[in-house]
């Protein structure tokens, strides 16, 4: 049986966790994969008396990730927590990264909904956010990349954004419990791997004050959406599938972010890159017409959008 976290560093993880989901009672899932982060979640998420149930994904890419689950399968049978292992398919796609991920988060949403959990619990902490700010930096990321992983999405929450790495190794390791070491977190194929190498000899990165950067450009990034949705009440409007906007005197985030909220109307599935949306508004700003996502785009005094014609 592990040891009990220190008092305070449960109380600071209780006073974390209700600051993002309230102090009602709820029922808890923790996503838990045997490294020192998500064990260091259980053990204090145990130890503040949360009602939890946990679950590990092995994405079937390691032959480590089976001995990974069943160790915490076996953590989680002697602190009394109900366990759930989820094995996923080979992938199908080239990006590896983005398919786990993205595979990760579909199980476990799913496991939340059939267990009828109030919450999702994910182990990201300060040093994560921090090479996330700086990966999405160096793509040119807008406020939105740039406000990271987001401390609250849904019913998923991340109580550890505050928390350094080295902290929860060193409670893990005080707690007697030996955490496993996935290999790919230092695998140079990776550009987070590379990352986190050239980061552990920058000490004069801090990376608490960057997660709370991070949470100053979230705040940010919620007021600007708030913001563009009480325009887009005033200056879109949609009428026998034409789309207009009156563009006049917004500044120009402002004008990103309601412009693709026009192609979105006429196609849902339009997603461009930041530079071409760029172009696009400086078309439009020189009354130019242009196609883009599949949408015709007319730039005049108010800008219209309908769906482009088909291609002979």
């Amino acid at each position: 049986m592990p040891n009990v976290p220190p008092d305070a560093a449960v109380e600071r993880f209780r006073s974390d966790l209700q600051t993002l989901i309230g102090d009602a009672p709820a029922r808890i899932g923790l996503a838990v994969s045997g490294g020192p982060d998500s064990l260091a979640l259980l053990l204090l998420a145990h130890a503040a008396g949360f009602q939890i149930e946990a679950a590990t994904v092995d994405h079937g890419l390691r032959p480590e990730g089976s001995v990974e689950a069943a160790f915490v399968a076996t953590l989680c049978r002697e602190l009394g927590v109900p366990h759930a292992i989820f094995v996923l398919g080979a992938p199908d796609v080239g990006n590896l990264s983005d398919w786990a991920r993205a595979a990760r988060y579909a199980a476990l949403e799913a496991w939340i909904d059939q267990r009828g959990l109030d919450h999702l619990l994910t182990a990201h902490h300060a040093d994560d956010q921090l090479e996330t700010m700086i990966m999405r930096l160096n793509r040119g990321s807008g406020v939105a990349g740039l406000a990271g992983i987001r401390a609250r999405r849904g019913q998923i929450a991340r109580p550890l954004l505050g928390w350094r790495k080295l902290e929860l190794e060193a409670l893990v390791a005080d707690c007697g419990v030996t955490a496993m070491h996935d290999a790919t977190n230092w695998d140079d194929r990776f550009d987070r791997a590379r990352l986190r190498k050239q980061l552990a000899s920058a000490d004069w990165l801090d990376p608490v004050s960057a997660a709370g950067s991070a949470a100053a450009l979230a705040d940010a990034e919620t007021a600007l959406a708030w913001t563009a949705q009480a325009f887009a009440m005033q200056r879109i409007a949609a009428n026998a599938g034409i789309v207009t906007f009156d563009p006049q005197d917004l500044p120009r985030e402002l004008l990103r972010r309601l412009t693709l909220m026009c192609l979105r109307q006429i196609n849902p599935d339009a997603n461009p890159r930041g530079d071409a949306l760029d172009r696009l508004l400086s078309a439009l700003d020189r009354e130019q017409t242009v196609t883009l996502a599949d949408v015709k785009c007319v730039g005049r005094t108010h800008w219209t959008f309908v769906k482009a014609p088909a291609r002979s």
